[in-house]
């Protein structure tokens, strides 16, 4: 008896494997991981823009539009609870992702204003923090990117034969995922020119009109 529960036992796991139940356990793990790394970075950046509002504010305090917008989107951001089981909530995800994007948005809107202030961009602080966040939002692109690898590969063997009845069996569902679309726009982290602008000298003749 016990010999035949064994053979069955057997067979059984050999079926599953053949259906990808295996492939299912090791891509959700990969696709936890890759979640957990996007997780890790977005919380990089919300830790740095606390001493960057307070910077900005430092030379720039009546910019209070710009400064409380950037806190406005830290703070919707963080009420959003990045549970495990968000990212299989398309509708969540989509709220996830659209608070980020607000925030991005803020940011980029913040490092414009910077431009019209060079005490700002010249203060040795201020640099730091926008490197690091050029840093963080590079770091963001690719922990992005590798989570929308692994969850391509992961729907993909979702919806294929034969292993799309493993999932119908065991509740395997597609994830939602980022748009691929903006990830270009993403990896390309808005940036401050710390060259100080070069004044003429005085005294000099204007330079001459390109000859028509």
């Amino acid at each position: 008896m016990r010999k035949l529960i064994a053979i069955l036992a057997a067979l059984a796991a050999l079926s599953l494997a053949g259906c990808g139940y295996n492939t299912f356990q090791t891509q959700d793990e990969q696709s936890k991981a890759a979640w957990a790394e996007v997780l890790n970075q977005y919380q990089r950046r919300a830790d740095l823009i606390p001493n960057l509002v307070n910077t900005v504010k430092g030379f720039a305090e009546q910019e209070k539009d710009v400064l409380l917008g950037v806190t406005n989107a830290r703070a919707r951001v963080g009420s959003i609870q990045a549970t495990p089981e968000l990212v299989n909530n398309p509708e969540a995800f989509a709220k996830f992702q659209a608070a980020q994007g607000e925030l991005s948005g803020a940011l980029s809107r913040l490092m414009l204003v910077a431009e019209n202030y060079p005490q700002l961009k010249s203060d040795a602080n201020f640099r730091d923090l926008q490197t690091q966040l050029e840093s963080t939002e590079t770091r963001i692109a690719a922990a992005r990117n590798g989570y929308i690898k692994a969850v391509q590969t992961y729907n993909v063997t979702v919806r294929s034969f034969p292993s799309n009845l493993t999932a119908m069996v065991f509740g395997y569902k597609v994830k939602p995922n980022f748009a691929v679309e903006d990830e270009k726009a993403i990896s390309r982290p808005p940036t401050v020119d710390f060259a100080p602008a070069k004044a003429a000298p005085q005294g000099a003749a204007p330079a001459p009109a390109p000859a028509k």
